[in-house]
């Protein structure tokens, strides 16, 4: 890949990842609509490492808590708020392994197209919107519990289908159940970090099953890049997400979406 290209899809992996408009519907878009070549298995594996590595340095703290509490919980049977948030975030991680390992590769057949992301940017757009306005918006993440962090589990799985959007759909389904905005985001983004390391470690699984040529200075700058990209996105979206609200993140998908219709009735 040109440096330009893995600048650009880069800081799209980093700044998307954590937004809730779809990391994985704006990593296919260019090649579909600027003819660009796939970028392939190993930058893959390089810019969701970045962004992987951005959420658990940022939440260092409360991961490294919540991993000492989780441990408490199995060997003194002593449960706490941090061990019960910890367990939550495990069983909010089994649908999409499940659904990963299931539906990969009929996913990544017949899915990946602008069609697909046109129709789920929109619809999952609509129902972002929805869940913001009508949620009470009362509960932290604390008060998630089993069958809350399960059904946001379900709506994980569901995004592994182009333009839905993990953070998206997983924030969405937090407003819905009572979730604040702050809650239903820093769950989300806990969540990803079992997910993320999932997929990176089935991705270099392929990539090491189908060995090709790696350019080492795309792989370093554009985990480097991703890296930057999402800590600053998780930064400053916990911090004016209760002002701003998903509205603008809303109006954006649906802008996206027609814009991907319409390009698609043109062509």
């Amino acid at each position: 890949m040109e440096t330009f290209q893995v600048v650009v899809l880069a800081l799209i992996q980093g700044l998307t990842e954590f937004l809730p408009i779809s990391s994985s519907a704006h990593l296919i878009l260019p090649a579909q609509l600027l003819g660009w070549p796939d970028q392939g298995l190993s930058f893959d594996v390089a810019v969701n490492t970045g962004s992987l590595l951005a959420v658990v340095i940022y939440f260092r703290r409360e991961l490294w808590t919540m991993a000492g509490a989780w441990s408490v919980s199995i060997v003194k049977r002593e449960s706490s708020a941090e061990s019960k948030l910890a367990w939550w975030i495990i069983l909010a991680t089994i649908p999409a392994i499940i659904c990963g390992f299931a539906f990969k590769d009929f996913i990544s057949t017949n899915l990946r197209s602008s069609a697909v992301i046109a129709t789920t940017t929109i619809v999952f757009g609509l129902l972002l919107w929805w869940a913001d306005y009508a949620g009470k918006r009362q509960l932290s993440e604390y008060q998630t519990g089993w069958r809350k962090a399960l059904f946001i589990g379900v709506a994980q799985a569901l995004a592994l289908i182009p333009g839905t959007s993990r953070s998206g759909a997983t924030m969405t389904a937090g407003l819905m159940l009572g979730l604040t905005r702050e809650a239903a985001a820093r769950f989300s983004f806990l969540m990803s970090v079992p997910v993320s390391l999932g997929a990176a470690i089935l991705v270099t699984k392929d990539l090491l099953e189908n060995p090709a040529a790696i350019d080492t200075h795309a792989l370093i700058l554009g985990t480097v890049l991703s890296f930057i990209s999402a800590y600053a996105c998780i930064h400053y979206f916990l911090k004016i997400i209760s002002k701003m609200g998903m509205l603008p993140f809303v109006i954006y998908r649906l802008a996206l979406g027609l814009f991907l219709v319409g390009f698609l009735l043109v062509v």
